[in-house]
């Protein structure tokens, strides 16, 4: 479990982050949904709030062209979800049971920070 994040729940914070790569996951119809990787993920303090995390591709993130490396400062409201095998399998089921866990929704004011820059802030 995230706990820097459990201690924001509900928040809408700054956050900060380094772009990894591109991924997919399945979508039910159609074709798969594109998903950013960030790693480093730090609050506003400059703290680490969790390795690593994933957001699909909108169009925020769309807009700011992001490659490998990049630095990008972006809002985001912190959320519980419930992390785990929801499927119809109990011998699944019991090794990957439902817990809670936290992410980060709704980013909003997505920019890349310039390389030169320690901070988010300019």
């Amino acid at each position: 479990m995230r706990k820097r994040l459990q201690a924001m729940d509900e928040m809408r914070a700054t956050f900060t982050a380094t772009f990894k790569r591109f991924g997919q996951k399945p979508a039910f119809r159609g074709n798969p949904i594109t998903t950013l990787l960030f790693v480093d993920v730090l609050d506003d303090q400059g703290q680490l709030v969790t390795d690593h995390i994933w957001f699909s591709l909108t169009k925020g993130f769309q807009q700011v062209h992001l490659e490998p490396g990049d630095r990008i400062q972006f809002e985001a409201r912190v959320k519980e979800y419930l992390k785990g095998y929801r499927g119809y399998r109990e011998e699944v089921r019991l090794e990957h049971p439902l817990v809670p866990d936290y992410k980060l929704s709704y980013p909003t004011k997505i920019r890349k920070i310039p390389p030169n820059s320690t901070s988010g802030k300019e």
